[in-house]
């Protein structure tokens, strides 16, 4: 089976490393193309367009920003779906609202295209070493016929439902995620406030009952941010959490769920991206809650 990637950033260009590492045979697509040249170094070859990866690919995962980028890549006049009838299954990876998946769905089933959506956790270090979240919606033969390779991406992997129940599930997870970030910076503003070093508070949060999982091995950047605002990129951003929390209080709104939690939370990380964190790593989030009650 040939292997398409359309999108090489961070995540995209980790699961295509992943699959040529596990001896598959990937060819890639992005809209820069100097941010393939690494991939194209490790043994894999380039597409023109869209359109050519359907042509020589057996399956294309997509792996995009946002819902503009998909529009382009999808519906463009060499996108995706250019060929209709195509015998290539377009994996989804990219995170989106469930009522985008089920339109996005639709669209393709037009096209007379089998389509999954599997929208991921986890960031690059387990996209590199197989170790992500996989939930996969849509049709289930296609995900019969996508899970030997989701299974080389994915420590696990599940077959939530059809079509949108894959992207709900995404932004469940994500949610928590968002809100401990905030919760932990308020924590160590009252430690710190208190007279607690932040080193020793830092490290009895993360070995505390509240703490969740990837908080140890985050602590010294939160820390570190707290003297001196990151320098290096996150792996999963602050803007990528205000598109995903954005994402989150369209869908509530549109189906009149209340969210005040996810509210508190757009707030925060949209203020922290207006004062240009929005590259740094989502952890960071703690930091810049430190500095705000300094």
């Amino acid at each position: 089976m040939k292997i398409g990637v359309c999108g090489t950033g961070r995540m995209g260009g980790a699961m295509a490393g992943r699959l040529l590492e596990e001896g598959q045979t990937v060819e890639v697509w992005n809209r820069s193309a100097d941010r393939a040249q690494p991939l194209v170094d490790a043994g894999a070859t380039v597409a023109s367009s869209p359109a050519e990866l359907m042509a020589n690919c057996d399956l294309v995962i997509s792996m995009l920003f946002d819902a503009t980028a998909q529009a382009e890549v999808y519906k463009g006049s060499d996108g995706l779906l250019a060929n209709p009838g195509s015998e290539t299954l377009i994996v989804d990876m990219s995170t989106m609202t469930p009522d985008a998946a089920r339109t996005l769905a639709a669209d393709v089933a037009a096209a007379d295209i089998a389509w999954l959506e599997c929208p991921v956790g986890g960031t690059v270090a387990p996209a590199k070493n197989g170790k992500l979240l996989g939930m996969a919606g849509g049709d289930a033969a296609a995900y019969e016929k996508a899970k030997p390779i989701l299974e080389l991406l994915c420590r696990r992997l599940e077959y939530v439902g059809e079509a949108g129940t894959a992207a709900a599930m995404k932004l469940a997870v994500n949610l928590p995620l968002a809100t401990y970030w905030e919760s932990l910076g308020e924590a160590l503003s009252l430690a710190i406030a208190g007279g607690v070093d932040a080193e020793l508070a830092g490290s009895m949060l993360a070995d505390s009952s509240g703490a969740i999982s990837v908080a140890g091995a985050r602590m010294p950047m939160v820390l570190a941010g707290i003297g001196e605002k990151p320098t290096e990129p996150g792996s999963f951003d602050v803007a990528g959490m205000v598109k995903d929390v954005t994402l989150m209080r369209e869908f509530a709104d549109t189906h009149g769920i209340e969210l005040p939690l996810a509210d508190a939370a757009q707030k925060t990380y949209t203020a922290a991206d207006e004062e240009g964190w929005g590259p740094n790593d989502a952890a960071v989030m703690a930091s810049w809650r430190c500095r705000q009650s300094s």
